[in-house]
């Protein structure tokens, strides 16, 4: 059940429908970018595990557990969603900016704290990470000063 009362979350332009649209596209950033991750660098390409300081068993595990992540954050922002649309109250542009933001925000944290910080795997294993660590990084930034700029334009949007 919603703490949010019927008559502030039902109203388009709100600053809860607002909030609550960025929300759900954080969620669902978040969770298609990981998606995307594990889908084509861990499986398909087999670059990488989520973890890879331990045996190969340790690493299917981890990326299983990184999956399953991926797709609780992604049915979070559904059930969210839904529920703005039951309410007539989604904020398209609050909702884009946020699945931008959720999606580099979820790169960038990968590239650098999981990938520098905790070392927990690198993009790819035998070969100079120099160019893939810029690239990764750059659309990273790229995609949350996107989602940045849409926020900011939803936010200067009258109620």
């Amino acid at each position: 059940m919603s703490t949010v009362p019927a008559a502030a979350a039902g109203r388009t332009g709100s600053p809860v429908a607002r909030g609550r649209s960025v929300l759900a596209g954080v969620l669902l950033g978040v969770g298609v970018a990981a998606f995307v991750d594990e889908t084509v660098f861990h499986q398909l390409l087999h670059w990488h595990h989520f973890y890879d300081k331990s045996t190969p068993g340790a690493g299917l595990v981890s990326d299983g557990v990184f999956h399953a992540f991926s797709w609780f954050s992604t049915i979070a922002a559904l059930f969210v969603f839904a529920d703005l649309r039951r309410r007539r109250a989604v904020d398209a542009s609050a909702w884009w900016g946020g699945l931008l933001l959720g999606a580099g925000g979820f790169q960038l944290y990968d590239g650098t704290v999981q990938h520098k910080v905790m070392r927990l795997h690198q993009i790819r294993y035998g070969v100079d990470v120099t160019a893939y660590d810029w690239i990764w990084n750059v659309i990273a930034v790229a995609l949350v000063l996107a989602g940045a700029a849409l926020l900011l334009r939803a936010r200067r949007r009258p109620a």
